[in-house]
């Protein structure tokens, strides 16, 4: 059963539908949001009609929603008018009106002075409640002023809950990594001196490993890395490697490196705060195995002010992303300091960049493309929706391995928080496919005064 609202059940409310009223940034965050209700009715103001107008045009997410649900909207109502009970969404589903607006009762129109969208939403709400007293409604919207206004009004409102992960998986998540210290000296034997570095997971194991579970085993003043290998059916152990001159300063780091260098892992995501070296090891992977790949692309969410699309910045699109993208060529630049200027490795950079085969794209670009061959860097991917980070792994094609990197404590995004975020989507979902392996990196490895800043400020 969906989660769309902490509502109370039927019998709590009454047998009759529920009432929701979205706010705008309800679908500008799922444009599919309506049928996500159950056989719950829907109301939509008009004030929310207006403002998805203005985002229309782009090629960002938000104008791709905007449009994505006035071409649903308009084929739910083919030949049909709404009326006073609205057009059926769907089979199983409640029925979808637009309410023209309607404004505050006399005994609140003290309390709101600015003739804005968001009073108006709360007004239309209102209304619709004082006019249907036997039934629950609930304004709906993932702005936290509008909530509190709503409440301050007496108004019920509830967050959108569909995509939010609940917050003892995100915890879980950051704690994915088992510590074994009683472990037989044949296991030890088998994972560190073996031929083939692993064991059969009974060794260490009651229960059968999910896919990729990391593990860190005491031996004596010394600690090994391992990984549950699904597909060969054995714990093996993960090796200290290097990527283009980098290599691991800690333990996560290395489950990281392991995870990007590995064929068989197609999806990786990595997690941590600041100075963790989460962008820095997936492009030394990715410039290690350049040879396996078309084409290597770095992006990360263009987040600009107000309601612009990328678009609006002057100058060609390097000169456009060069801001949001800045990051990523720090990251390159640390790489290449590895090497002399003049060295096949810092020339082979430069070519790679000129050729295009090292590529920095925004996502709007990449919606619609097939991407083959390719290795993908999104960058601060906790500022994707899941609809957003779904839209980019339904492009890969065959032979592309995907990158995510970000931390879900450090969101940009005015709604979304670290349970709804597309990063801790991605993460819970995924959590034991055999193709996907999650890292969270405690660890900062920038320098000193960024690992103590990051911790105690």
């Amino acid at each position: 059963m969906a989660r769309y609202a902490n509502a109370p059940r039927s019998g709590e409310g009454g047998r009759k539908p529920k009432i929701f009223v979205l706010d705008t940034n309800i679908i500008l965050h799922d444009y599919k949001a309506i049928r996500k209700f159950q056989d719950n009715d829907l109301v939509i103001p008009i004030a929310v009609i207006e403002e998805l107008d203005k985002f229309k045009k782009g090629n960002d997410t938000l104008a791709f929603n905007a449009r994505g649900f006035m071409r649903d909207i308009d084929r739910i109502t083919d030949g049909k008018s709404f009326g006073k009970y609205g057009v059926p969404i769907g089979k199983g589903l409640g029925n979808i009106r637009i309410d023209p607006g309607h404004p505050f009762p006399e005994s609140m129109k003290g309390m709101f002075f600015d003739d804005i969208p968001d009073h108006r939403i709360l007004a239309t709400a209102i209304w619709v409640r004082d006019n249907n007293p036997d039934r629950f409604v609930a304004l709906v919207t993932k702005d936290i002023n509008l909530r509190m206004k709503a409440k301050a009004a007496g108004m019920e409102v509830q967050d959108y809950l569909t995509d939010r992960i609940e917050e003892d998986k995100i915890e879980n998540s950051n704690k994915e990594v088992q510590f074994l210290s009683s472990v037989s000296p044949e296991a030890i034997q088998g994972l560190a001196y073996s031929p083939s570095t692993s064991v059969d997971w009974k060794m260490l194991s009651k229960t059968k490993p999910k896919a990729n579970q990391l593990y860190k085993i005491r031996n004596g003043e010394t600690t090994l890395c391992a990984r549950f290998d699904a597909g060969k059916d054995r714990i093996v152990l993960v090796k200290n490697r290097e990527a283009y001159g980098i290599r691991p300063r800690n333990d996560e780091q290395r489950f990281a490196l392991d995870a990007c260098l590995n064929p068989d892992i197609q999806l990786v995501s990595m997690t941590g705060g600041a100075g963790t070296g989460k962008t820095l090891l997936a492009l030394a992977a990715a410039l290690e195995q350049a040879k396996d790949f078309d084409q290597i692309i770095l992006t990360r969410p263009t987040i600009v002010l107000g309601n612009q699309d990328i678009g609006f910045i002057p100058g060609d699109q390097k000169t456009k992303m060069s801001p949001f993208i800045q990051p990523l060529m720090d990251n390159l630049n640390v790489i290449k300091d590895q090497f002399r200027s003049s060295s096949k490795e810092a020339l082979r950079i430069e070519a790679m960049l000129k050729e295009e085969k090292l590529l920095i794209s925004p996502l709007a670009y990449i919606r619609g493309r097939s991407l083959g061959r390719v290795f993908l860097i999104c960058d601060e991917a906790q500022n994707l929706t899941p609809n957003e980070v779904k839209t980019i792994i339904t492009r890969a094609g065959e032979g592309t391995k995907m990158v995510f990197t970000g931390d879900v404590f450090q969101i940009d995004q005015p709604y979304l928080d670290q349970w709804s975020n597309g990063l801790s989507h991605l993460n819970e979902k995924m959590d034991g496919q055999k193709l996907f392996e999650h890292i969270f990196l405690k660890i900062g490895e920038r320098s000193e005064l960024s690992d103590i800043a990051s911790r105690l400020l």
